[in-house]
């Protein structure tokens, strides 16, 4: 998981590397370097390689190294990518990560100046980038490229064993009340035929209802089925599925995590005509009593600052916000 700038802006020692394309043999150097540089969003050799090879066809993406030409270690890297559910064949996301004993030495802009340069033969309209608020040196290095802000995520965190059910002892009920069922995927894989349609037609609806910098695209069945269903962090016991009847009318998703046990929260999200009565609440208490009976020590999730909704049922719940991840954006031509 590739999350932003973490670059040093100054660019004064002179340091012998070379920008270098990636190979299928770089993927432990990429990872190491990313678990150096991002600890908190620690990631795994597996988790990479599953995601490079279920990227939908369409997406254009590319990964550049930065290595030490005396020792060969690989001090940083960069790419450029592309999201199949806002996409658009000129607009692109970037980003570059350097590890910090190797900053300042002209490194993350080489790197973004050939993933640039890379770009080129695609006449990109748009570039996107992410940088933490509590990191300054992201900052500087993309406003001084021209990048304007753009949105801001909150990230937050649930510390899982001390939560309390207490003061909720009254949302599941409320939730059946209305009529409400909630199970977990995994139960729902067994006794209904045509789950998989179900599962894509109601994580395409609640996206849609997700705030997003630019026009959503929908995702194909096809590559949602690959991506999902044989990713080494899908764990259907841990997606909870509410429905009326047989109808299912909201999702909330746990995803495991290779490097480590925390668990990172997905979609959650309820159809319209269904809001408004409790329903993602009660979801998410669920997936707490999940990530509690697995002994997972916390729960991450991101939400973007103007999705008050969700905000206000994490802040509900005891998520700890986190210092923000800022959404930038460079428009290049109209």
């Amino acid at each position: 998981m590739t999350l932003g700038f973490s670059t040093g802006e100054k660019e004064l020692t002179a340091f012998p590397f070379k920008i270098r394309p990636f190979t299928t043999d770089d993927y432990p150097s990429v990872v190491a370097v990313h678990n150096a540089v991002q600890p908190d969003f620690a990631t795994t050799v597996e988790e990479w390689k599953f995601r490079d090879s279920t990227r939908d066809p369409k997406i254009r993406w590319a990964r550049f190294l930065a290595e030490d030409t005396p020792t060969g270690e690989i001090v940083g890297y960069g790419g450029y990518g592309q999201q199949s559910d806002m996409w658009h064949p000129q607009k692109f996301s970037v980003n570059a990560d350097v590890l910090e004993s190797h900053r300042g030495r002209g490194v993350g802009s080489a790197l973004h100046e050939t993933v640039i340069s890379a770009l080129k033969e695609y006449n990109p309209i748009q570039l996107r980038a992410h940088a933490q608020e509590c990191k300054p040196e992201g900052l500087r290095f993309l406003t001084k490229r021209g990048f304007t802000e753009e949105f801001r995520d909150w990230e937050s965190r649930l510390a899982v064993p001390a939560f309390d059910f207490a003061p909720f002892a009254e949302a599941e009920k409320r939730v059946a009340d209305a009529g409400i069922t909630i199970k977990p995927l995994s139960e729902l894989m067994i006794s209904t035929p045509d789950w998989k349609e179900r599962y894509y037609d109601i994580e395409w609806a609640i996206v849609q209802d997700m705030p997003a910098p630019d026009t959503l695209t929908q995702f194909s069945y096809e590559n949602f089925l690959l991506s999902t269903l044989n990713n080494p962090n899908f764990a259907p016991e841990a997606i909870q599925i509410a429905l009326d009847g047989d109808y299912w009318v909201g999702e909330s998703a746990l995803w495991k995590n290779q490097a480590d046990n925390k668990l990172m929260q997905g979609g959650t999200g309820v159809r319209r005509e269904y809001r408004r009565k409790g329903i993602a609440l009660a979801m998410k208490l669920r997936g707490v009593a999940y990530a509690q009976s697995v002994g997972a020590p916390e729960i991450k999730t991101f939400n973007d600052q103007t999705n008050r909704a969700m905000l206000l049922i994490n802040e509900a719940l005891g998520f700890v916000k986190q210092p923000a991840w800022i959404g930038f954006v460079k428009t290049l031509a109209e």
